[in-house]
């Protein structure tokens, strides 16, 4: 075994762990032990995640004790002569409720003044209740929608978002410098533990009520049939309450998945991304005839969308889709309202749909791309606030913030507004999908696609890296038969013109990212996941729509397209 995997499994044999934890290790054959020893979990784009179980590289008792300590250590320094509060929340995942208490007993022990969450909660309320009680940090306990072996560690900062550099870095630090489990004060102080629940879920409900548009619409309409699913999460706790503050009657929850469970008995992954998890919703709403089908992910931060197409037949719009929709419908409602003046802005990732710049350009308003992880998006807001004001943003993977209450992606807020789309769209006599058609015959017809591969382990990281490498040092000539006229490096902060061989800096931080860009307007991005073991390709390609007859052929061509890009990348 290599040997400083060797030296990783005698310190836990030989420290202060529990009996169990060593019982256990001494089980595990040596492959099982290189995969739980040979790195220690870091803070990727979203903080600490890994599969549950014994070891350096595994969610448990003593990497979410030390991962705490070290944060707590790192508050106390940037912090001094303060009194210092988090606030904690937790999801529906097998253990999480045992890591958060670990996590306020820490915390805790450390003298803090800790707002513990009486039960679980949506991982944007998380947020809100950092800004809303004053606190300096705040963990929440999820792997958001990974599947049921995962759990994770989000750390957040003053703002209410999750730490951006120097901090997760600067954490890092500190949890590296708990060589000992000793120095993980585990013995929690419990009247330092204040426990918070229904006083914050009201005032974050009533925020989010601040972001209402069409009230009228709502209430002509207040008899919308919605289907919503948690599926086995953290959603069923707000999301229903939400929709009937808003004035909606005909809320259909998808029963079997509507109690929390951290084995999410009914999908095989909890993530409204996956067909496969949207399907009990989508068969309720054939049954019904619904309007809209809305699914949120385990910690809710994530929404799928399911409505009717052209042809009557039920579909799934992908992130990008739900994502134009309602910024779009934000950027239009500041229009009406006369509050367009050329300080407004849009902010979205650099692997987001383009038709969201071009929507905001036409209509006066700026938009900011970032690296992908809703803290860049929070981290933007901070720098322009006064000066500019954030109107909506959004990622492709089915995360949305709309106004800046929050700081991280909120599918409590965007169910809500949402519902309150599809109301509008019905008082015009429209569908969702209708509005959708119209701004790609307005703006341009864009189409995405997405291929992850999954390389598990320690050998997939190191094929994950080679993959990159190779782009990097042999970037395509053509793609599709069309020249690759631009490379994008965010590791190098380079952009490379590579028809005239000139480059120029990026400014956005260091990301280990790739973008290639076409001369016929294709974009191909890939990026390794910072909290799974995948690679992602992310493709771009955009015509236009003259006819919303000419749909169904226009996007079969456009599929085609990334299908011929797919294959000739030999990406499958």
């Amino acid at each position: 075994m290599d040997a400083t995997i060797q030296q990783k499994v005698n310190t836990w044999l030989s420290g202060n762990y529990d009996e169990a934890t060593k019982a256990a290790i001494r089980q595990m054959s040596e492959e099982e032990l290189t995969e739980s020893f040979y790195r220690d979990l870091e803070f990727g784009t979203g903080g600490l995640r890994g599969i549950m179980g014994v070891g350096s590289n595994r969610m448990n008792k003593y990497t979410v004790g030390a991962a705490t300590q070290g944060l707590a250590n790192y508050l106390k320094k940037t912090f001094p002569n303060e009194q210092i509060k988090v606030a904690i929340a937790h999801d529906s995942r097998n253990n999480s409720p045992e890591f958060a208490q670990i996590v306020a007993d820490v915390f805790s022990a450390n003298d803090f003044k800790v707002f513990f969450f009486e039960s679980l909660r949506p991982t944007p309320e998380l947020s809100f209740a950092i800004r809303h009680l004053g606190c300096h940090s705040g963990v929440v306990l999820t792997a958001s929608h990974n599947p049921k072996e995962y759990n994770g560690y989000k750390a957040y900062w003053t703002d209410g978002a999750q730490v951006t550099p120097p901090h997760d870095k600067n954490i890092i630090t500190e949890v590296n410098a708990i060589t000992s489990v000793d120095a993980i004060h585990f013995n929690g102080k419990p009247e330092n533990i204040q426990l918070i629940g229904a006083d914050v879920d009201e005032v974050y409900l009533n925020e989010i009520l601040k972001l209402s548009i069409s009230k009228d619409a709502i209430a002509r309409h207040r008899d919308l049939k919605i289907v919503f699913s948690p599926i086995h999460g953290t959603g069923i706790t707000l999301v229903p309450k939400l929709l009937e503050k808003m004035g909606f009657t005909n809320v259909h929850i998808v029963e079997e998945q509507a109690t929390p469970d951290g084995n999410f008995p009914t999908v095989i992954y909890p993530n409204p991304e996956e067909q496969e998890a949207m399907s009990l919703a989508l068969a309720k709403a054939k049954a019904i005839d619904a309007d809209i089908v809305m699914a949120t992910d385990p910690d809710a931060d994530r929404v799928g969308i399911g409505v009717k197409n052209h042809k009557g037949e039920w579909v799934l719009l992908n992130g990008n889709q739900t994502g134009s929709l309602l910024i779009g419908y934000m950027i239009q409602a500041w229009k009406n309202a006369g509050k367009i003046d050329g300080n407004q802005m849009i902010i979205k990732t650099i692997v987001t749909s383009e038709l969201i710049d071009r929507m905001a350009e036409a209509n006066g308003v700026k938009c900011y791309n970032t690296l992908t992880g809703f803290k860049y998006i929070a981290q933007l807001i901070r720098e322009k606030e006064g000066v500019e004001k954030f109107i909506a943003g959004g990622e492709e993977s089915y995360g949305y913030m709309i106004g800046d209450a929050v700081r991280d992606k909120d599918a409590i807020a965007s169910c809500g507004m949402l519902a309150e789309l599809c109301a509008y769209a019905k008082d015009k006599g429209m569908s969702l999908f209708d509005m959708l058609l119209d701004n790609y015959m307005h703006y341009g017809f864009f189409y995405e696609g997405l291929v992850s591969l999954t390389k598990k382990g320690k050998s997939g990281a190191e094929e994950i890296k080679a993959m990159m490498q190779n782009w990097r040092n042999n970037p395509p000539k053509t793609i599709d038969g069309s020249p690759v006229t631009r490379m994008l490096d965010y590791e190098a902060q380079k952009e490379y013109d590579l028809l005239n061989g000139t480059e120029k800096p990026i400014t956005l931080a260091k990301s280990d990212v790739l973008q290639f860009y076409t001369a016929d307007g294709c974009k191909i991005s890939a990026r390794p996941s910072g909290t799974e073991p995948k690679i992602k390709f992310y493709f771009s390609v955009n015509t236009q729509l003259t006819d919303k007859a000419m749909f169904d052929t226009t996007e079969q061509q456009l599929k085609d397209k990334i299908a011929r890009i797919v294959e000739e990348m030999q990406l499958k």
